[in-house]
């Protein structure tokens, strides 16, 4: 199971030209070039919103119950 040699390759592109015809495929290319844009804006953005800063945390008073329940008064 090698490569694939150059007469294969133009019997998959006869195939594919022959299954969506020669009017479709540089449509469906554009598609493809769109999508392939799309993802690596996304991928962009991903990464410059991990490269930017955490806020700093700010801390909270020492008796204010930080397990986040109220306190209550024992009578």
């Amino acid at each position: 199971m090698g490569s694939f040699s150059l007469m294969h390759w133009i019997v998959v592109l006869a195939i594919v030209v022959i299954l969506f015809g020669a009017g479709r495929l540089p449509r469906v290319m554009g598609d493809f070039a769109k999508g392939i844009k799309a993802f690596k804006a996304g991928m962009r953005e991903d990464e410059e919103a991990a490269a930017a800063p955490a806020p700093p945390a700010t801390p909270s008073p020492a008796g204010s119950g930080a397990s986040g329940e109220h306190p209550r008064e024992h009578v």
